[in-house]
């Protein structure tokens, strides 16, 4: 089975205030399986508009993915990062096909 993915690229403008967001993270992630691939880190945008920070979550399928986001857990926790980042996310179903 295909696991499933969040990928999410950020820009935040409150270090401080975003801490709050990313510490409350962790126990959500855990409760659904998410485990960082991504988180940071050097990047090169080649092409297409960049933000500062990247993050790749995976998770055991898309559905496991979807239920994560779609928590009440990080429903709230939403309420906290809105405030110091901009942020673009989405949950892609991975693939488990033939490879070339």
């Amino acid at each position: 089975m295909a696991k499933g993915y969040w990928i999410a690229r950020l820009d935040v403008h409150n270090e401080e205030g975003y801490k709050a967001y990313a510490t409350a993270n962790a126990s959500i992630f855990k409760k659904f399986g998410g485990r960082y691939v991504v988180r940071g880190g050097k990047f090169t945008g080649v092409e297409g508009q960049s933000r500062s920070r990247n993050v790749v979550i995976e998770f055991a399928d898309y559905d496991t993915a979807l239920a994560c986001y779609r928590s009440p857990e990080y429903q709230e926790n939403i309420k906290r990062r809105t405030p110091h980042s901009i942020a673009e996310l989405i949950v892609v179903e991975g693939y488990d096909g033939p490879q070339p």
